[in-house]
């Protein structure tokens, strides 16, 4: 079967016809594309703070050592940054304290200036190490008794913070009594 043009034009335009045109568009509900664009930013803003805390983590540059042991399991790991102290478990990057010009904020120590206990970092150890041992025993599982804290930092820490970050997670609140500080490999020649 084959149609002429002026026949194909004609079937075009009574399709066209048979087609009701709709309603008129008079509004435009954009409450779910918000609602979408609301979960995407919350959703971006989180995984930039995560990126950025992971960023200065890796950060610290390791001073040298000739000592060689096996990282222990279910240690807590804390690292301690030019720019702060951030906490390190297997799922996530919290931030803890800022760190700033080699010396932690006195309004963040208790006592001022001279202070070196940090209660942020003491209560979250603590509040680490309940959930922890909650954990274990559901698992029935035991946790090792000292609880053992890694801390990993950066060459250019004064001692100073490296005493405070210890002496606050010594406190009977927190309960770490076995420390293993964590330092780069000294290679000869290097």
């Amino acid at each position: 079967m084959s149609f002429t043009a002026r026949e194909a034009r004609a079937i075009i335009r009574k399709a066209v016809k048979r087609v009701p045109e709709g309603e008129e568009i008079r509004h435009l509900n954009i409450v779910p594309m918000m609602d979408m664009m609301t979960i995407l930013l919350v959703a971006f803003i989180f995984q930039a703070s995560v990126t950025a805390t992971a960023l200065t983590a890796n950060q610290v540059h390791l001073p040298p050592s000739t000592n060689e042991e096996p990282m222990p399991e279910g240690a807590a790991t804390l690292v301690i940054s030019p720019t702060g102290i951030v906490f390190i478990d297997a799922k996530e990057a919290k931030p803890i304290v800022p760190v700033r010009d080699g010396d932690i904020d006195a309004s963040e120590k208790e006592g001022g200036a001279l202070g070196l206990k940090i209660p942020k970092l003491t209560n979250f150890l603590a509040s680490y190490h309940r959930i922890e041992a909650v954990n274990a025993q559901a698992a029935h599982k035991t946790l090792p008794e000292p609880p053992e804290l890694l801390i990993i930092a950066d060459r250019a820490i004064p001692f100073r913070v490296l005493h405070m970050v210890m002496f606050s997670a010594k406190q009977k609140e927190a309960g770490y009594k076995r420390f293993r500080l964590i330092v780069q490999k000294h290679e000869p020649g290097r």
